[in-house]
């Protein structure tokens, strides 16, 4: 091949997102949908986030995670969400080179944290429920600062080696990512090497990632059920029962979604079904996460009208 026709990319050079073209089709329709589900992605979270942080009945290691789980959340939907609003709505579909690079290393570096921070507060569960009289123990405001530190050090951590990688391929197939974002597999089709033996490592660490965690997350929540089981209270297994199975019903959904995505042999990549499912992890998965971990949540909820009734009465002493 001829060294001018590869798309040596610099960073004054763009990729064109293809998105989804069914969505130009309606796009004020498209934008609305859009828009709202980030503005709710938003508020529920900030709301979480700034009520987890002044109400000191908050104080205590699991509402510490939510916290940060929220912000988790609104990050991983603000490194897409913006973008794919802009496209919808100005019709303008492209992204610089370095621009890509960093969407894709910061939102890999979120996800995998939220791996990491989901399996910490599944362990903190255990704790609390099968070992209460130690969880305070445990559970130290040091350890949970350390572990929190840790999740997001690791995450960041994680991905410089890919992204970096991949940051030097050649590209000289086209410079249309048949995606709504920067994702590592429909980036790399782009390339003119060869880039079987990268799927493998990508798939390596991607394994590394979810079989490290996933496994801890299930044994967590086995434990618990077992506990559950022997509580004598009938009120208190159905509470804690709803509660248990809700937070794994969307860990299975991010799991199962991350995994479709990042651990399926290549020769199974469909670009189009990745698209859709990449919407639940980064986008739905998000918004659904405070409504599940937090909002369902009797002290979260007093917490908020609290919170919410205190800027009412201010604002109508104003």
């Amino acid at each position: 091949m001829k060294s001018d026709e590869i798309y040596n990319f610099t960073n004054e050079h763009e990729f064109t997102f293809l998105g989804f073209p069914a969505l130009n089709k309606a796009p004020v329709t498209s934008f609305l949908i859009m828009l709202i589900i980030y503005v709710i992605n938003a508020v529920e979270n900030m709301l979480i986030i700034i009520v987890t942080r002044i109400d000191s009945h908050l104080n205590k290691p699991m509402y510490y995670f939510i916290g940060f789980l929220s912000l988790v959340d609104i990050s991983c939907a603000s490194i897409v969400l913006p973008k794919m609003l802009t496209i919808i709505l100005s019709n303008k579909n492209t992204i610089s080179f370095l621009g890509c690079m960093t969407q894709m290393y910061v939102f890999l570096a979120v996800g995998i944290t939220e791996s990491f921070l989901l399996t910490i507060m599944s362990y903190d569960r255990y704790v609390a429920i099968c070992n209460p009289l130690r969880y305070y123990v445990i559970m130290t405001e040091k350890c949970c600062r350390l572990l929190v530190l840790g999740c997001w050090i690791s995450g960041f951590l994680a991905v410089i080696l890919p992204v970096g990688i991949i940051s030097r391929l050649p590209f000289c197939k086209s410079h249309v990512i048949n995606h709504f974002f920067c994702d590592i597999s429909p980036v790399i089709q782009l390339s003119c090497s060869d880039i079987q033996r990268l799927q493998l490592f990508f798939t390596f660490i991607a394994s590394v990632v979810i079989i490290g965690s996933f496994p801890i997350i299930i044994l967590s929540y086995v434990q618990i059920a077992l506990t559950i089981l022997d509580a004598p209270s009938p009120a208190s297994k159905k509470k804690t029962f709803s509660t248990c199975a809700a937070h794994l019903t969307v860990v299975l959904i991010y799991y199962g979604s991350i995994s479709f995505m990042y651990i399926r042999p290549s020769s199974k990549t469909n670009l189009d079904l990745d698209k859709i499912t990449s919407l639940f992890y980064s986008v739905l998965t998000p918004t659904m996460n405070p409504l599940i971990y937090s909002l369902r949540n009797d002290e979260i909820k007093n917490a908020l009208k609290k919170l919410l009734g205190r800027k009412t009465k201010i604002n109508s002493q104003d």
